[in-house]
């Protein structure tokens, strides 16, 4: 690796660190809490530090920060696994668990009480907000601040013992009621909950906060840079106090934490809480709807691990938060599968087309190439006879204007791959509504133009009918209706009701062996990918052909 052809801050530092001997190789970390699945932004992390590791030969550990019991879930750990898997990283040695450390937590939490560092508080919640005071107005000493060191280790040892409710007390530790930094005003190091934990069961009944268990975390596993989003640089002097207070992480070679930008991308929501609740509410059919921004329902909708890759690489990495233009991410998965997915032909909205001059009975055999820039990719069978599906939108009764290229009465267009035909009159429902078209086709067109000099500007793509297999597609839309949902409080009202479209089909035959999860290119309709989940044929659009958002 060529450490100088990188320029963003967290390789500097890293370069900086390994020049100067403070570190002779990086150990990094993925550290999710297991309280849902993971989302689009979680990929940048996850991208970040298992490719910082790759790329400075070092190791990368998959960690999960397991410390509250009542929203953690063994159903969030593996599909965390499974999305690490997908993304084509490997984690170094056994998977880590913060449950692991809870004796390790529990001594250190022993340690800042015998220095007289923290103290078991029993203000409510309500108390300590009030104690606590605001970004203008110095906090004042708990009450309980003064506690002999003997009788908090009491104290801790029957919150331990789960001889006190839960919320009766928390242990604190004891830093500076004065900072400007609210996290630093006392914070709590270990609650009580009963709940029962799926790793440890009902060993205990205290549980440690994220930001003690985090950087103790970090140390024990030798992590030299611990990296985090900016809402959390506040929390670093919290991180820096606790190691810097406990005698066995004091050294000059501990952890470091430094702060990037997270993800924010327009017209969808980047918080677990909130995705949840669009599961809980209904709104989606769960994470791993193809609406949602996580692994799971982009990977479900046809997102490729490599799009994925390739959309990190694009927005880099940064100390500015910034709005996430969601046209970044169709274009990477755009350019992926441009290059790999097969071609086939699906009629979203279809009406049926006669053609009245084709001998009946008869089934035409025609190939196609399965990707026109890749002659590699060999050919595919495609069927023609008398009757066909064409896409509603794709005939009009009267041309509407210079620039309509489909079929018409008395205008000709070419059917990909195969004849040029011509419209000649239509049937209506009592609606008014098209349902079939007549037409003639010209048998000495097939790979070719017409002979007399007629020049055909249009193409439309078709299914032969009696071969035709019956498909529904999902079209998908933004998420919610504005850009930035999230600042809403009321997000979920924003939610877009036209966000999931359904409509039904046809596709070639040979759609019957495609493969969920494995995007194709319906032509001239867009990429799309066949449901995992569905009992019927089901192809859920992955993305447009081109950008419609930004036109």
């Amino acid at each position: 690796m060529n450490k100088d052809t990188y320029t963003n801050f967290i390789r500097n530092q890293i370069n900086d660190d390994l020049d100067s001997g403070v570190h002779n190789s990086i150990q990094m970390r993925f550290p999710p809490e297991p309280n849902g699945y993971l989302h689009i932004g979680h990929a940048k992390s996850i991208c970040l530090n298992f490719g910082l590791a790759k790329d400075y030969k070092g190791q990368c550990n998959l960690r999960f920060d397991d410390t509250n019991p009542a929203k953690e879930d063994i159903e969030f750990i593996d599909a965390i696994k499974a999305d690490i898997k997908w993304l084509g990283f490997v984690w170094d040695g056994d998977i880590k668990y913060s449950s692991h450390y809870f004796d390790q937590f529990y001594e250190c939490a022993i340690e800042l009480i015998n220095k007289n560092l923290a103290y078991v508080c029993f203000l409510d919640s309500d108390e300590t907000r009030a104690y606590r005071g605001t970004l203008k107005e110095a906090g004042k000493n708990s009450p309980y601040r003064d506690t002999s060191i003997a009788e908090n280790l009491e104290l801790l040892a029957k919150m331990k013992a789960g001889k006190f409710s839960e919320g009766e007390c928390v242990l604190r530790a004891k830093i500076d009621m004065n900072s400007s930094f609210m996290c630093m005003r006392d914070p709590t190091l270990y609650r009580i909950r009963f709940d029962k934990h799926h790793q440890t069961g009902n060993q205990w009944r205290i549980y440690p906060m994220y930001d003690f268990a985090h950087c103790i975390g970090d140390a024990i596993e030798g992590i030299t840079h611990s990296l985090c989003t900016l809402e959390f640089q506040d929390n670093r002097r919290l991180y820096d106090w606790i190691l810097e207070n406990l005698n066995d992480f004091n050294k000059p070679s501990r952890p470091h934490q430094y702060e990037f930008s997270r993800l924010n991308l327009e017209y969808t929501v980047m918080s677990k809480r909130k995705l949840q609740k669009l599961v809980e509410d209904g709104l989606v059919s769960g994470w791993d709807d193809p609406r949602m921004p996580t692994l799971s329902g982009l990977r479900r909708r046809g997102y490729t691990a490599t799009s994925i890759h390739d959309f990190t690489n694009r927005i880099g990495i940064s100390k500015v938060d910034s709005m996430t233009d969601m046209a970044i991410l169709e274009a990477a998965i755009r350019d992926d599968l441009n290059i790999k997915a097969p071609r086939t032909m699906g009629v979203i909205n279809p009406i049926r087309v006669i053609i009245e001059n084709y001998p009946k009975g008869k089934i035409e055999t025609l190939k196609a190439l399965i990707h026109p820039q890749n002659e590699a990719m060999g050919k595919r069978d495609i069927f023609f006879s008398g009757e066909l599906y064409i896409d509603r939108a794709d005939f009009k009764e009267v041309v509407p204007n210079k620039k309509f290229k489909r079929l018409a009465i008395n205008k000709e267009v070419r059917l990909r791959s195969a004849y040029v035909i011509n419209a000649t009159t239509f049937d209506t429902d009592f609606d008014g509504n098209i349902t079939t078209v007549y037409a003639t086709y010209d048998p000495d067109t097939l790979g070719k133009n017409p002979e007399d000099g007629r020049k055909v500007k249009g193409v439309i793509h078709f299914v032969e009918a009696t071969k035709a297999l019956k498909a529904e597609f999902r079209l998908y839309n933004r998420l919610f209706t504005l850009e930035n949902p999230g600042k809403n409080d009321h997000f979920e009202q924003l939610f877009n009701p036209q966000s999931l479209v359904t409509t039904y089909g046809v596709v070639e035959p040979n759609m019957a062996s495609s493969k969920p999860e494995f995007a194709y290119q319906f032509e001239r309709e867009g990429y799309f990918c066949r449901d995992k989940n569905s009992q019927v044929l089901t192809f859920n659009k992955t993305v447009n052909l081109r950008d419609i958002w930004n036109n």
